[in-house]
């Protein structure tokens, strides 16, 4: 843990851990309103310009474990900067990109930084209050990831409209140096290199960064029409899989211990919160649809009704880390996932309520994910594993990513294959809705139990 420090200091290194989980956050969530205007300016389609915002969730689903392991070794201090420098030198770089496969390069860049800062950050955040507080730190972080969410989309709009594609990337340099002054002058030279140097796995990285990447690809390529490429990527993901799984059992200091896996609450804390995110995606992908076909919202209307579950997320982070240090982090994980099993059949039933019935079960869905984030980060960085805090960091934000890719896939898709069953726009789309969401309140509930089941003492 880090060495006492001053009250200022802890303000100091929240607040350069806060920015960097905001910019790791914002790098993602901006450039979905910027593909149109970059197809514009690079004269190519859409199909091409959406790998500006692959690439970014390429570079952080691919990178994050071995970051976080690397975390575990080195000095996190020196990590934390040189990733907070990247994104930042990245940023420029996107900023300055005269074409756009020098954009999609800088892009990696861009979100290896990310990476970077996603995963160090979760894992200082926990010293720097110490155990007994550490629900209040992650509840910052979650709420500054949130913000960083909300924010992207109407920030990204109004740079564009008033300075052009290029500004969306120049906002995180100021942003960017903060941060990187704030993490130089706060964060104490210690924190912190690991208790023992141990060899860094190199072949069981490789495997693993490229079992995520065929599985990211396969997920997210043709737009919800599986065919014969995502076909091979996923029998490339399972190779390259199985090829880890054989490297891990014979390393001598693997990336991810076998004997990680076999502790329940770790295991069932990354399982259920990819199912958790599996669900929440289906708002991002489901809800604009639903909203514009089937209760026939504008387009301003719609970003507006959206714009209800990030605002929620804001409000709830922190006063959730308040509640998990005070009940404790099974108890406000639990209720937090019978909240968004609730809210989640909610919409499935309500979906004739109109704009109320979406707004209200969203608001109850997204306060009880914010609930079960902060407990679950809480129960994940203090109490399991604290040398491996960075390790630890980076599988619960893989964690999140793959459910977050295949929420998108698969649920997009029951989404389109439900409301083909029903004649007429709006019609379809409220049967969409509510077969989705069916869907997803069951997975939330195999999300409960599996949380219930993972806390559960083992019989000795």
């Amino acid at each position: 843990m880090l060495s006492h420090p001053s009250p200022q200091g802890v303000r100091g290194i929240l607040a350069a851990l806060s920015l960097s989980m905001l910019l790791s956050s914002l790098g993602i969530s901006i450039a979905n309103v910027g593909l149109p205007a970059l197809a514009a300016a690079f004269h190519a389609s859409f199909q091409a310009v959406q790998w500006v915002l692959l690439c970014y969730l390429l570079a952080v689903t691919t990178c994050i474990i071995g970051i976080g392991r690397l975390g575990d070794s080195l000095n996190r201090r020196r990590l934390l900067l040189a990733g907070i420098a990247l994104f930042t030198a990245a940023s420029l770089a996107c900023a300055l990109a005269p074409q756009l496969w020098l954009l999609l390069a800088a892009r990696m860049a861009q979100g290896l930084g990310g990476a970077v800062m996603m995963s160090i950050a979760m894992a200082l955040a926990g010293e720097a209050l110490g155990t007994d507080k550490i629900g209040r730190a992650m509840g910052l972080l979650g709420t500054m990831s949130a913000v960083g969410t909300a924010l992207g989309p109407s920030l990204g709009g109004a740079l564009i409209a008033g300075f052009g594609w290029r500004a969306m990337f120049l906002i995180n340099l100021p942003l960017g140096l903060l941060a990187l002054w704030l993490a130089w002058r706060y964060l104490p030279d210690g924190a912190r290199p690991a208790a023992r140097q141990e060899p860094f796995d190199r072949a069981g990285t490789l495997l693993l960064g490229g079992a995520l990447l065929c599985y990211s690809l396969a997920m997210t390529l043709g737009r919800g029409n599986f065919g014969a490429l995502n076909l091979a990527l996923m029998l490339g993901a399972l190779l390259a899989g199985a090829l880890f799984i054989g490297v891990e059992r014979r390393a001598a200091s693997p990336l991810l211990a076998p004997a990680m896996f076999r502790h329940p609450a770790l295991t069932a804390g990354l399982a259920a919160s990819a199912l958790v995110m599996t669900v929440m995606t289906a708002t991002l992908v489901v809800g604009p649809f639903y909203l514009s076909r089937a209760l026939g919202l504008s387009a301003a209307q719609v970003g507006l009704v959206m714009s209800a579950g990030p605002a929620v997320a804001i409000l709830t982070g922190i006063p959730a880390g308040y509640l998990v240090d005070r009940f404790g982090s099974q108890r406000i994980g639990q209720f937090g996932l019978a909240a968004v099993a609730a809210g989640a059949a909610l919409l499935s039933l309500l979906n004739r309520w109109g704009v109320l019935g979406y707004v209200g079960p969203i608001a109850l869905l997204t306060a009880g994910y914010a609930l079960f984030q902060v407990a679950n980060n809480t129960m994940l960085m203090k109490d399991l594993f604290p040398e491996r805090r960075g390790l630890v960091a980076g599988m619960v934000n893989l964690a999140r990513n793959l459910g977050a890719i295949t929420g998108a896939s698969a649920l997009g898709a029951l989404f389109y294959l439900a409301s083909q069953r029903v004649a007429g726009a709006a019609a379809a789309a409220a049967y969409g809705m509510q077969v989705t969401y069916g869907v997803a309140a069951l997975l939330a509930l195999a999300a409960l139990l599996i949380a219930f089941g993972g806390r559960r003492p083992r019989r000795r």
